[in-house]
Parts: C-alpha cells; sequence; structure tokens
C-alpha cells in the first residue's frame, strides 16, 4: 500500500513569506533585518546588511540597542500612490537618508490597516500604507509595485 503525502494547506492571499526568507522572515515576512548605524534621540540611521543603504528613520518605540549592533524592526512609511509596474528593479532612493522612493514585491497585505508590505532586499521589507484614494485590496501579493514615500517614515523595534 502506498500512500501520498498530504496536500500543502492553500496559502492565504493576503500574506507570503519574503524571497528568499531566514526563519524569522517566514514567520512575520514583515519585520526588516537591520544594523544600527546610528542612534539619535528623535530617529535612528539603519544599514542594510550586503547593501550601501544607511536609512535616516523616525524612532517608534524604545531603542535599547547599541549602535554597530543587529537589530530587528517594522519600517514604515505612508505612499502617496501606489503603482503596479513592470520593469525596473527593487530599491529604495536614495540610498543614504529617509526613504523617496520604494519600488519592489508585494510580500503580504494587511486589510484591516490598508497596509502592504513591500520587499525591497533579502532584509528589507517595508510596510506601506495607502493613500485615501487608494485600498490594500486592490494590491496582491507578487505584484511589482513603485511608490513616493512621504516624509517620516518611521522603524519600530520588535526585539
Amino acid at each position: 500500500m502506498t500512500t501520498s503525502a498530504p496536500a500543502p494547506a492553500p496559502s492565504k492571499p493576503d500574506a507570503a513569506p519574503a524571497a528568499n526568507p531566514t526563519p524569522d522572515a517566514k514567520q512575520n515576512p514583515i519585520v526588516a533585518r537591520c544594523v544600527l548605524a546610528e542612534k539619535h534621540d528623535d530617529h535612528v540611521i539603519l544599514s542594510v546588511p550586503g547593501t550601501d543603504y544607511r536609512m535616516r528613520l523616525v524612532i517608534d518605540g524604545p531603542i535599547p540597542h547599541e549602535a554597530g549592533k543587529r537589530i530587528r524592526g517594522v519600517i514604515r512609511a505612508q505612499a502617496r500612490r501606489i503603482d503596479v509596474v513592470n520593469t525596473g528593479g527593487r530599491y529604495v532612493e536614495p540610498v543614504y537618508g529617509r526613504p523617496r522612493r520604494i519600488q519592489g514585491t508585494v510580500c503580504a497585505i494587511d486589510p484591516g490597516d490598508d497596509t502592504v508590505c513591500v520587499q525591497v532586499h533579502q532584509h528589507l521589507p517595508i510596510v506601506c500604507r495607502t493613500n485615501g484614494h487608494q485600498r490594500a485590496t486592490e494590491f496582491r501579493v507578487g505584484q511589482f509595485v513603485s511608490f513616493d514615500a512621504q516624509p517620516g517614515a518611521t522603524f519600530t523595534p520588535v526585539d
């Protein structure tokens, strides 16, 4: 008698693991894994392993880590307008400073919070709130999107 493996559970359309996930990313695809390059009273500078990125983000919660240490947390940005695109690569512009332009693959959707999580790099998902004219439900996991981000992107540590 032969037995077959059980069918895999259907995936949720509003959540998916990040590209090239590590065990942490499989559990929570919205958590970024960075290095705390600088810590100030009102903002942090995060570097992303394997890149030249140095992102300036407003602090949203206590940061117990010292500069130079790895840190995990959620990066949030307010999108001006999210567009589905067909060309280009995943990136954040500028490389140094606050995020102004973001492009990547949708890795999770939260209709309740009206947010779309965009995977910009293996270690860098960014949770983006849609504007009042768009809804998170208009987008699908796996779509390639691009948008301008308003000033004030935040970092909330999870460790």
